[in-house]
């Protein structure tokens, strides 16, 4: 074993005992290598070995810090991390009072033996024709409404972003995204080999700019963007803004992979939806690619995701859903058909809007007086942490205190501009805990100040 190794396990063996606790700062690399008696190189290898196995994060003029906690395994799959924190303020997934019993009035005629066989065969990623309509009215919003044939299905929303960037993104490519992004394309990018390209931002979204510097600096194979409620930040951006944005993409031709997993909280959802939340394939249907799920909608445990393509890439897309292994289970398909066709959806969807409303509510009374950045109508907050606050030494305060959080720099594309920020999950802790949280994790904060 070289010996930078050996010391990085010894390292990695003092953080997992508790030796080295979660924003501890390590020694700066010269004194670290002064120390142990080694060349300055050898301990810039030993630390750099300790970031690639996820126990420490280094920021650029302040040093290298044990993380708040333990990295996910290298196999993890395309799902976000868990955490056994008493309150966990990372995951978010929506539940509505009686959503368990609801559903299960859904399951009972598919146990039927005869409607069970057919449940029971594989599914095409194009689905069934009743499924392509029934996503088609599920998807609509005031000024769109896509083709059933235009409808592929996968296992859930990750997964459908996933076919979709590779059926457009050789390894190697570019895609534009916002600078702050959904964590797990990040890892989505890096299984495919695609590099992810920091577009300038403000308050509506990407600067149309951007997008133009960008492809100057070296081609773009596409975007990925999230438009609706984006993750982390809440913002949405305006119809005007989403128009100049179509234009860009038309005039440079570069497809749009366009991320509406929250559009429902918008009000978006068929013929009594928001049309300002008309998608980017409103005005370029030929380019824009839509991906959504029931995840949020329904529950994670039993999803399905869409792809609504251009007519013309519905085989692409449709290949690399078989490729990838990404299609969607036939029962799933079969009870996201029935939820949506007996009002299901629409009264879970009803019920977690009103929720949402709720919990920002609370959210804003218990952290008031923060840098707090939301919409009325997400299940997330983007919190601006106070100084000295960093985003990773907060994260680890928060969970000394049995709250886990997600740090800001998890979302950052840019390793290099990490923002000293922590995205809180509202949708999935009960209320009480929420609040009881929410009021510790303000008074976190300010002790420090």
């Amino acid at each position: 074993m070289n010996d930078y190794r050996h010391l990085a396990d010894r390292i990695a063996d003092d953080i997992t005992a508790g030796r080295l606790k979660p924003g501890e700062r390590l020694p700066p690399q010269r004194v670290f290598a002064r120390r142990r008696g080694i060349a300055g190189s050898t301990a810039g290898r030993v630390y750099a070995e300790l970031v690639r196995r996820g126990l420490v994060v280094g920021e650029v003029g302040r040093g290298t810090f044990v993380r708040a906690a333990a990295p996910a395994g290298s196999g993890r799959a395309l799902v976000e991390a868990a955490t056994a924190a008493p309150v966990n303020l990372e995951l978010n997934y929506p539940s509505a009072p009686g959503q368990p019993e609801l559903l299960a009035t859904t399951f009972a005629p598919l146990l039927r033996p005869d409607v069970l066989a057919e449940a029971m065969r594989p599914a095409a990623a194009t689905g069934t024709l009743a499924a392509r309509e029934a996503a088609a009215a599920l998807l609509a919003t005031p000024g769109w409404r896509p083709a059933p044939a235009q409808v592929l299905f996968t296992g859930n929303g990750r997964q459908a972003i996933a076919a979709t960037l590779a059926s457009l993104v050789r390894p190697g490519g570019r895609v534009g995204a916002e600078a702050l992004t959904y964590p797990v394309v990040k890892e989505i990018a890096a299984r495919l080999g695609i590099t992810l390209v920091p577009l300038v931002t403000d308050e509506e979204g990407p600067r149309p700019e951007s997008v133009a510097a960008a492809h100057r600096t070296a081609p773009l194979a596409a975007l990925y963007l999230q438009p609706t409620l984006h993750n982390p930040t809440s913002t949405t951006t305006s119809p005007e803004r989403r128009r100049q944005l179509a234009q860009v993409a038309g005039d440079l031709n570069l497809p749009v992979v366009e991320d509406r997993i929250w559009s429902f909280l918008m009000g978006g959802t068929g013929s009594t939806g928001d049309a300002a939340d008309d998608p980017f394939a409103a005005h370029a249907p030929g380019l824009t690619h839509v991906v959504d799920s029931l995840s949020k909608r329904v529950a994670p445990g039993l999803t399905v995701g869409f792809a609504v393509v251009p007519e013309a890439r519905v085989e692409a897309v449709a290949a690399a859903v078989r490729s990838g292994g990404w299609s969607a289970g036939r029962f799933a398909l079969e009870a996201a058909v029935r939820w949506i066709g007996d009002g299901t959806v629409e009264r879970l969807v009803a019920a977690k809007r009103a929720d949402a409303a709720h919990r920002q509510r609370i959210l804003g009374e218990e952290l008031r007086g923060f840098a707090v950045r939301s919409d009325p109508r997400a299940c997330f907050a983007w919190w601006e942490l106070p100084a000295p606050w960093r985003a990773d030494t907060f994260t680890a305060a928060a969970a000394a205190h049995g709250i886990a959080v997600t740090p800001g720099p998890a979302f950052a594309v840019d390793p290099n501009r990490t923002p000293d920020a922590v995205r809180l999950g509202l949708a999935s802790a009960p209320e009480p805990d929420l609040r009881r949280a929410l009021r510790t994790l303000a008074g976190v904060a300010r002790a420090a100040r």
